[in-house]
């Protein structure tokens, strides 16, 4: 099977053509040795796939006929990622956070709404003289 197609098949990525660019661009690799899309995959392969700034390591097991359910990829792959990289990328959704809180920064439609019924209302633009 193509290295592309099990990447696939695993849901490693959402489509193929998204695994296909990323074997060009050099970000899967076999045994530490970089490989094009058509490359064939064996069981006891060693899959290197650099992805959302994460290496993850894969073991193949076995390969599947076609795409699988989530609950099954177990069996076609063992996942031997180091716990450095995947704290790594928990440290990724925080600093994501650390940015920009959800609800800050520009208002929604309903905010500026609001904003726009304070400022047409005529009385907010009355200074206390006039009433």
């Amino acid at each position: 099977m193509r290295v592309d197609k099990y990447l696939w098949c695993v849901r490693y990525f959402k489509t193929r053509s998204i695994a296909t660019t990323a074997c060009k661009k050099g970000q899967v690799k076999i045994n530490n040795t970089s490989v094009k899309p058509s490359r064939d995959i064996y069981p006891t392969d060693t899959i290197t796939v650099r992805k959302n700034q994460v290496t993850y390591v894969l073991e193949v097991l076995d390969l599947p006929e076609s795409r699988l359910g989530a609950k099954l990829v177990g069996m076609y792959v063992r996942d031997k990622t180091p716990k450095e990289n995947l704290e790594k990328l928990e440290l990724l959704k925080y600093s994501k956070d650390y940015y920009r809180k959800k609800g800050v920064g520009r208002p929604t439609k309903k905010d500026r709404r609001s904003i726009d019924e304070i400022y047409n209302n005529d009385d907010f633009f009355k200074s206390d003289e006039e009433e």
